[in-house]
């Protein structure tokens, strides 16, 4: 049967994702004429899915800091640079921008969404003493790496400083506090339907079938089993121990135990995580083909279930869902399997 399977992979930042938006934005080296409200809208599209990744991935970092092996200061802010799309100047002049940062996406909750001043599309032209526009780039377009310095330089300024200014184009400034989040970052992927967890990152296709689920805390289920694998740290531990089908299956299986506890701490129904499991599972299964590296559907939703009960109890007695002290882990964190069950 299939499952879940978390493609590790060394993907680029942010922008590198967002880059294929190209697709509904010619390629030119110059505006020609277009319908930019045609291609607002398929702007639009990505960062409406942007947005509710964001959101969701917010609640669940917050949620759970008291917890995550590391913090790290956050206001919730996602930029967008125009040269990370395949036609800069028609994403430029569709967003009726005059330089090529803005915003993408202030998280619902956060400092940047609480302050009112991160508008979807407004223009910046300053993060601190910085001008990301005058960064060079090193392609004409499909260009990442501005972003990720410019997501990088925030966290240093929040960091170095517990604040940080951010100036717009029409004057204005907005100065920022953050608070702490776990440290983990949330992209989108502009096409395909994985599912990455590679230890700083979850990123999640925007063709993933959880997109299509009404239920917030159903898909918050689908990222907290990605940020389970950051959490516990799988990526490093598969690393050190290899990657073979059984210690594959079983940090897949911490993963699943362990969402049902974060979705508690974040203010969702731990149970949306067997939902997911089941919807999900039931939908997309591939036969028993699949090389069998994570456990069947069914089982796997066996397994969730099985800590619905623990979690009822920590929240009951404590009010937050301690898994760094009540979680059974799978695994030896520093050497290999903690159990020896044949497989």
């Amino acid at each position: 049967m299939r499952r879940i399977r978390c493609w590790r992979s060394a993907l680029g930042g942010a922008a590198g994702i967002a880059a294929s938006l190209a697709a509904p934005l010619a390629a030119a080296t110059d505006v020609p004429k277009i319908d930019a409200a045609a291609e607002r809208a398929a702007i639009g599209v990505y960062q409406d899915a942007d947005q509710r990744l964001q959101d969701i991935g917010w609640t669940l970092a917050r949620g759970n800091v008291g917890f995550c092996p590391r913090v790290v200061p956050s206001i919730g802010l996602q930029l967008q640079d125009m040269a990370s799309y395949g036609a800069p100047a028609i994403a430029r002049a569709a967003l009726g921008l005059m330089g090529d940062f803005a915003v993408q996406t202030a998280a619902r909750g956060s400092p940047a969404a609480l302050s009112g001043a991160f508008a979807r599309n407004r223009e910046i032209v300053r993060l601190e003493r910085f001008d990301p526009n005058q960064w060079p780039t090193t392609t004409p377009a499909m260009n990442w790496h501005r972003l990720v310095w410019a997501h990088d330089h925030i966290e240093a300024m929040l960091t170095e400083h517990g604040g940080i200014a951010i100036g717009f184009a029409d004057g204005e400034e907005a100065r920022v506090t953050p608070v702490e989040v776990c440290a983990t970052r949330f992209e989108l992927m502009g096409d395909g339907g994985k599912a990455v967890a590679d230890g700083t990152r979850v990123v999640i296709g925007i063709d993933f079938p959880a997109f299509a689920y009404p239920e917030e805390d159903v898909f918050a289920a689908l990222v907290a089993h990605e940020l389970a694998h950051n959490f516990l740290e799988h990526d490093a531990w598969l690393d050190r121990n290899r990657r073979t089908r059984r210690h594959v299956r079983r940090t897949e299986r911490e993963a699943d135990r362990l969402m049902p506890w974060l979705l508690a701490n974040a203010g969702y129904d731990p149970a949306a995580a067997v939902t997911f499991m089941t919807r999900w599972g039931s939908r997309h299964d591939a036969g028993i083909l699949m090389i069998r590296d994570h456990d069947g559907w069914d089982e796997r939703a066996e397994f969730i279930e099985g800590e619905l009960p623990l979690v009822a109890e920590r929240m009951a007695s404590e009010g937050r869902a301690d898994w760094r002290t009540h979680f059974a882990r799978e695994i030896d964190p520093a050497k290999g399997l903690e159990t020896a069950q044949a497989e």
